[in-house]
């Protein structure tokens, strides 16, 4: 028998453990090889809603249906067979226990982010008889890497796409009417004397004047077509699965609500027109650039012919 001193000294730093196990802020659940509930910590208990006496020697998936079986008793399986240590991230599953967001101040999704390791516990024979599954919540991390990927393929003033974007929906819309031979229009739309927007009321008010035009044009596209702002006081358009009239119907709507607008700004307000250029694909498109160049050629007639007006470029 050990010393009473080494007894107490072994009882000390299992409480300090078992403190340590159930405050800790992940996730620990431990499982049996019958993937039954062994152990389960604080975390756990404040996230499900589920005490540890509730769910303590129950089935993992009778207590949580949702949780995607096949996939999960897989690593398990291999975790207990091979002794192996598994992980997954947010980004392969976002989520392995569909808690809610615990941050819903800052937090952008209403389920909180989570990472998984998969951890075989030997016992002192050195055989496999639990796991424990450690579910880290990384919600902040998630959003935070969504909202820069987001912010890089979006225009921060206008909301649009940003022409980076823009352009590899367009490769893939050239792809895709090329291979199945669909129609698609590229629409391309230019601010009439905008720089005198930015001279008599200045830049501010030009970046007002912008933005206004940006939530125009989702107001008045589909969801499937594509707005962009190109640079500058240039916008584009992609407008999938459609012919040259109905796009040139939607060119007039843009056009003539955007004539209507009035913007106010803190030097004044500013009133403004679009011109517009179309060009809808064909087999005589050559490639991105040249679609791009019949559009933008149609833009410069629009301009030509004085301005506030849409023009169609004819292959």
């Amino acid at each position: 028998m050990l010393p009473a001193y080494d007894n107490h000294a072994e009882l000390d730093a299992l409480h300090l453990l078992t403190q340590l196990v159930q405050t800790i802020e992940v996730g620990l659940v431990v499982l049996d090889t019958d993937l039954n509930i062994a152990h389960w910590n604080s975390f756990m208990e404040n996230h499900s809603g589920l005490r540890s006496s509730d769910v303590r020697n129950q089935s993992l998936f009778a207590c949580f249906p949702d949780l995607p079986k096949q996939w999960l008793t897989s690593k398990l399986n291999t975790a207990f067979l091979l002794n192996n240590r598994a992980f997954t991230t947010w980004e392969q599953r976002p989520y392995i226990f569909k808690f809610p967001n615990s941050r819903p101040v800052t937090g952008q999704s209403p389920f909180m982010y989570q990472n998984l390791t998969i951890q075989p516990l030997s016992n002192r024979n050195g055989q496999v008889k639990h796991v424990a599954l450690l579910i880290y919540d990384v919600t902040v991390e998630a959003n935070h890497r969504q909202a820069l990927s987001k912010m890089s393929k979006v225009d921060t003033l206008t909301g649009l796409a940003n022409r980076r974007s823009w352009q590899e929906h367009l490769d893939r819309e050239m792809e895709r009417c090329r291979r199945y031979k669909q129609s698609a229009t590229l629409m391309v739309l230019d601010i009439d004397h905008f720089k005198s927007i930015n001279d008599t009321l200045g830049h501010s008010a030009g970046d007002e004047v912008l933005a206004q035009v940006g939530e125009q044009l989702k107001a008045l596209i589909r969801k499937s077509d594509i707005a962009a702002r190109y640079g500058g006081e240039e916008f584009t358009l992609l407008l999938p699965e459609t012919k040259l009239e109905p796009a040139t119907l939607l060119a007039e709507r843009i056009r003539s609500s955007i004539s209507k607008l009035e913007v106010e700004t803190e030097s004044g307000l500013a009133k403004f027109t679009v011109s517009i250029g179309l060009a809808s694909y064909t087999g005589k498109v050559k490639n991105q650039s040249h679609w791009f160049q019949c559009a933008d050629q149609a833009l410069y007639q629009a301009k030509e012919q004085g301005r506030n007006r849409c023009v169609s470029y004819q292959f």
